[in-house]
């Protein structure tokens, strides 16, 4: 059950608090005042009232428009769902006798997945006699292995469970944005020293 949890917020005549700390539409700070001042002065800007820090002593209380704070709320929120992306294990299933076009597609596609950060799961799938030839599928995701080490690293080697050989590969860890050296200054020039005259 997927429920959406809102941030319950007090505005103008909700709020319970009896002076509150104020900070007016236009961001600056007024200080600690009467709800009822407070509420006046939102009413006057054509504005409400809202409690922004309802755990702080006085409440932090802002006068601007509720439409727009909570369209900023929502923004902020889908800001921070982008920037916490989980990886997903992705699948791509092969055959032993998988034609050489296909493959590079396929490799193309695991590729593109450990780019995004996603693990990824290769399985080769034996039917009927296919299952006599386990080195096929082997080799096979030995041959991914070596065509995606530059952007992945083993996280389980090939190994067989039932009639499917399987390869887990993760992403590899992307290294941290170098700073760049200092640079040094180059020694002035000194000056010749005069010829003695």
């Amino acid at each position: 059950m997927n429920i959406n949890k809102q941030l319950r917020v007090s505005i103008n005549e909700r709020i319970r608090a009896r002076e509150v700390r104020l900070i007016d539409a236009n961001g600056a700070q007024v200080g600690i005042v009467q709800t009822r001042d407070a509420l006046q002065m939102a009413k006057d800007a054509g504005l409400d009232l809202i409690e922004v820090a309802p755990n702080a002593v006085p409440p932090v209380c802002r006068i601007m428009d509720y439409g727009k704070f909570k369209y900023e709320q929502a923004k902020r929120e889908k800001e921070a769902q982008k920037k916490s992306k989980q990886s997903e294990l992705r699948m791509i299933r092969v055959r032993p006798n998988i034609d050489e076009h296909d493959f590079q597609t396929k490799m193309k596609h695991a590729r593109d997945f450990l780019e995004d950060g996603d693990k990824v799961r290769i399985f080769v799938v034996f039917r009927s006699r296919e299952f006599t030839h386990p080195e096929i599928g082997r080799n096979l995701l030995i041959k991914f292995m070596e065509g995606l080490a530059d952007v992945s690293v083993v996280e389980k080697a090939p190994s067989m469970e039932g009639r499917q050989m399987t390869l887990m590969l993760a992403p590899k860890a992307k290294p941290a944005p170098a700073k760049p050296a200092p640079q040094k200054k180059a020694p002035k020039p000194q000056a010749a020293d005069a010829a003695p005259e």
